[in-house]
């Protein structure tokens, strides 16, 4: 059996998706032995635990669901394009930049640095664009 090679941009779309589980770590980090009546971690009902949550981890949490969000238009981006002949050099490019400007998203939201955050997430969209369209001709 043929197994087909990872590109750099298939790397880049396994990167992206473990990112809200990234953004998750980094929203229950520190709770894990702190007792839940101390406002620890709750792996019974994580999600209303996290629902709980203020500053920094919220912000954690709210990026993990815009990673969720983000993550099926890059990949039916990097599919497409790989279907339509892209050239792979400037797909490869292409993917790793829009996952550096993800995990600097991820980085601007937990910091609570709003604007420039929606500037990243901007930057970050037009590349998927940019991604989509790579391969047309």
């Amino acid at each position: 059996m043929t197994f087909a090679r990872f590109t750099v941009a298939y790397w880049c779309v396994l990167i992206a998706a473990l990112l809200p589980i990234v953004c998750a770590a980094i929203a229950k980090s520190g709770m894990f032995g702190k007792p839940r009546r101390e406002g620890g971690f709750d792996n019974d009902n994580p999600r209303a635990w996290l629902a709980r949550q203020s500053d920094w981890r919220a912000r954690a949490n709210a990026a993990q669901a815009n990673s969720f969000e983000a993550l099926p238009f890059f990949i039916g981006a990097v599919i497409i394009a790989h279907q339509m002949g892209a050239h792979q050099a400037r797909l490869d490019v292409l993917a790793f930049i829009y996952v550096v400007l993800r995990m600097l998203f991820i980085m601007m939201y937990v910091a609570g640095l709003s604007t420039v955050r929606s500037l990243v997430w901007t930057l970050a969209f037009a590349v998927n664009i940019g991604i989509l369209f790579v391969g047309y001709r």
